[in-house]
């Protein structure tokens, strides 16, 4: 089965967590497209570091042991390891380290830790290719509010979630996949740069399968998690010997409740897809 057919399982739509183990320094290691997608995300952070790298003042610390772990994969500057810090330092140099490394990392990174209700909290992170949401209005907030947005999925996996990071040990790592459909194939969609949805009249050469990979590492001495992502787009009218992906996509747009296929922005082309998809791939 291709990595593509994995993210639609043989059923009707609904959320799931379905993990597998993964190693931490190959998903944020560098790959053949370092160069460009490193000058992005500089240029990104660089025009407004608030909006796409950040952290709240309890941050500092899960920054300064991310580091830690991103030393051990020996693939970043020298200079940053020399930047690390206890973690407790003033708040400019803290931010200016998760600029520095936002823009030395290829996936984006999200920092968490627990607490006092042993929940998680989102206190740091370099976002530069959200899909649809702003770092800078979650910063602070737990996982219940970020994913309150997304029908259904606290009722589904709120609890699921939270006890999942809870015992999440240091040294393991977790991968999963989530996806959507864009009508662009920008990396950085954040909500203030209004990038159209897909719309009529539907042709698949101008809607993209949006893919986020996801990333879940734990960090010893914070209890924070390390939670990272790499964006892949695959544009519809080239997912030929994608078949099994095709006919689980179609399976998932047709079983989608209303409420998510609103959210994720193609309610209203979702019947035609669905036409232009069975065509186009005949299955």
């Amino acid at each position: 089965m291709s990595a593509l057919a994995e993210l639609f399982p043989d059923a009707d739509f609904r959320h799931h967590l379905t993990l597998r183990r993964a190693v931490a320094g190959e998903f944020f290691a560098p790959s053949s497209a370092n160069d460009e997608v490193l000058r992005e995300r500089r240029q990104w952070i660089a025009s407004a570091p608030h909006r796409y790298a950040n952290l709240t003042d309890e941050g500092g610390p899960l920054v300064a042991e991310f580091l830690d772990l991103c030393t051990t994969w020996k693939f970043l500057p020298i200079r940053l390891h020399a930047t690390r810090g206890s973690g407790h330092e003033p708040s400019d140099r803290a931010t200016k380290l998760v600029e520095e490394l936002g823009g030395e990392l290829e996936p984006d990174f999200l920092l968490l830790s627990p607490d006092q209700n042993g929940g998680f909290r989102l206190h740091a992170g370099a976002l530069c290719f959200p899909t649809g949401w702003a770092l800078e209005e979650k910063l602070g907030h737990t996982l219940e509010f970020i994913h309150g947005v997304v029908p259904g999925l606290n009722s589904a996996l709120g609890s699921p979630i939270n006890q999942f990071l809870s015992k999440l040990k240091p040294g393991v790592a977790f991968e999963r996949d989530n996806w959507g459909l864009s009508a662009s194939a920008e990396l950085n969609q954040h909500p203030v740069r209004a990038l159209p949805a897909p719309a009529t009249p539907v042709t698949l050469d101008r809607i993209w399968l949006r893919v986020e990979h996801q990333i879940v590492v734990a960090l010893p001495e914070t209890r924070g998690v390390v939670f990272g992502i790499r964006i892949a787009n695959h544009r519809l009218d080239q997912m030929g010997g994608e078949g099994a992906a095709i006919r689980g996509l179609i399976r998932a747009l047709r079983t989608m409740p209303d409420s998510m296929a609103k959210y994720k922005r193609f309610a209203s082309i979702r019947a035609e897809l669905i036409e232009q998809l069975r065509a186009a791939y005949v299955v």
